[in-house]
C-alpha cells in the first residue's frame, strides 16, 4: 500500500485517524505553484532551443542544396537566400523566446512572492510566438512556391 493511501485511511491497527496536510491558504505559500512556474519556464527554454536548432538545420540545408546543384550542373548555383534567412530568423526567434521566458519567469516568481499574481491570464509570449511562426511559415511556403524548379 502506498504512503498516500495509508495517510488517507489512517492506521487501522491503532485507530489513529488519517493525517491530511492542510491546503495552503494562498498561492505564495503553496510550493506546487512555484514548481509549476518552473516547469513552464523550462518548457519555454526547450522551445527556444528547438527553434535555434531547427533554424541552424534549415540554414545549413540551404548550403547543402547549393553544393549539390553546383556539383550536378557544373555551373554556379543561383542564390538560395531563403534557407539562410529563414534559419537566422528562427535562431533569433529562439533567442527571443528564451529571453522572454526568463523575464516572464522572474516576473511570475516575484508576483507569487508578493501575493499579486493573478491566475488565468493568457500568455503573451505564446501568442506572439504563434503569430511569428505563422508569418515565418507563410514566408517559407511562399518562398518554396517561387523557387520550385
Amino acid at each position: 500500500m502506498h504512503t498516500a493511501q495509508r495517510l488517507r485511511r489512517g492506521n487501522r491497527k491503532t485507530n489513529i485517524p488519517a493525517i491530511i496536510p492542510p491546503m495552503p491558504e494562498s498561492p505564495q505559500q503553496d510550493p506546487r505553484v512555484y514548481f509549476a512556474a518552473e516547469r513552464t519556464f523550462l518548457a519555454w527554454i526547450r522551445t527556444g532551443i528547438a527553434l535555434m536548432g531547427f533554424g541552424f538545420a534549415i540554414a545549413r540545408f540551404g548550403i547543402f542544396l547549393r553544393q549539390i546543384e553546383q556539383t550536378e550542373s557544373k555551373t554556379i548555383a543561383h542564390g538560395l537566400w531563403g534557407s539562410p534567412l529563414t534559419g537566422v530568423l528562427l535562431i533569433a526567434l529562439g533567442v527571443l523566446v528564451n529571453i522572454a521566458a526568463s523575464t516572464h519567469y522572474l516576473q511570475t516568481v516575484r508576483q507569487l512572492s508578493q501575493g499579486t499574481w493573478l491566475p488565468g491570464r493568457a500568455s503573451r509570449t505564446a501568442v506572439t510566438l504563434s503569430i511569428l511562426l505563422v508569418v515565418l511559415g507563410t514566408f517559407m511556403a511562399f518562398y518554396l512556391y517561387l523557387v520550385r524548379g
